[in-house]
């Protein structure tokens, strides 16, 4: 099979031909219909998370045909999200907190991943694609909207929500919010006026600058942009009470900042990862929004490409590999 692999840090993605992998006792063989691409790859690239054992296939928002025994799909159509195994023993894993196991694999980090015609998952990490969703449609809802969902729980219940970085997660989130009677509060790169604009098309009552202050105060706020300085900008603009959560899985330093801006039991959290009540619950309610993914698609061998293209900001809404 072909696949693009990760080397090194430093170093581009490099197209090879590679066994197509083996499934062991409780894995699924895949052929990867879709693979999003998710700012993870791009601090899994540059080194902001280890990939402890290259070469490595990155790639964890996986649509994939099952393959059965005679090497012909069986019918079955699953997603494979980044997390994509635990232990099942340790105490996160017993009080529901999988997303927190210490030995957990990550699908495209510990484990091979997407970005490749063939995966192999654990059968229990996948999950049946909604129907209606093309595959390339579905597999930002893998990581993207999960992690957006998991935030938006975090939150508590926002009537006025603002969403600091208007990409992947963001366009996926708004119209979840919206569906849910919030308002959204979009913030891009200052200037970002076609950013505002998709945001202001997906229900957002207002889109601006990140470092414009909304026009009313927010009751909750994410941050999705890797970029620390935002997380006190956020608090300046919550009400009392009401939280900013870290969506990233990497973040530059959050500068610091005075006490009064915290004040009034103003909250500052991260997400990590998700579980698999995540995926179920977001799984079962994305058709009923419905939420419509914006995709732009790429070849497999266009896979470092698409990876630049979103750290530059070259599109809206999400990238997906089709091998």
């Amino acid at each position: 099979m072909r696949a693009m692999i990760f080397e090194g840090v430093g170093r581009p993605l490099r197209l090879v031909e590679l066994p197509i992998p083996k499934p062991a006792p409780g894995q699924l063989l895949l052929r990867v219909k879709a693979c999003g691409v998710c700012r993870t790859d791009l601090h899994l690239l540059d080194g902001e998370v280890a990939i402890e054992h290259p070469p490595r296939v990155l790639g964890h928002q996986i649509v994939g045909a099952v393959v059965s025994d005679s090497d012909s799909p069986d019918g079955r159509r699953v997603g494979v999200p980044w997390l994509g195994w635990t232990d099942g023993e340790c105490e996160y894993c017993r009080s529901g907190r999988e997303n927190l196991c210490p030995r957990a694999r990550f699908t495209g980090r510990d484990v091979d991943g997407g970005m490749a015609e063939y995966a192999v998952a654990d059968e229990r990490f996948c999950f049946e694609i909604p129907a209606g969703y093309p595959d390339a449609q579905a597999a930002p809802l893998l990581c993207a909207g999960l992690i957006g969902y998991r935030c938006l729980r975090m939150c508590g219940a926002p009537r006025r929500l603002g969403l600091y970085g208007f990409g992947a997660a963001a366009h996926i989130l708004a119209q979840l919010a919206g569906h849910e009677g919030r308002e959204v509060y979009a913030f891009t790169r200052a200037g970002d006026a076609d950013a505002q604009e998709f945001a202001r098309s997906l229900g957002a009552v207002w889109a601006g600058g990140s470092d414009d202050a909304p026009p009313a105060k927010l009751d909750g706020a994410i941050v999705f942009a890797p970029d620390g300085a935002l997380v006190p900008i956020a608090l300046r603009a919550l009400a009392p009470g009401a939280s900013v959560v870290c969506g990233g899985i990497h973040m530059s330093d959050i500068p610091s900042f005075p006490y009064h801006e915290l004040w009034e039991e103003r909250v500052v959290r991260s997400v990590a990862n998700l579980t698999r009540r995540d995926a179920v619950e977001f799984l079962e309610l994305a058709p009923r929004v419905p939420i419509e993914t914006r995709v732009h698609t790429y070849g497999l061998a266009e896979a470092g490409r698409a990876l630049e293209d979103l750290r530059a900001g070259r599109f809206t809404g999400a990238a997906v590999i089709v091998p």
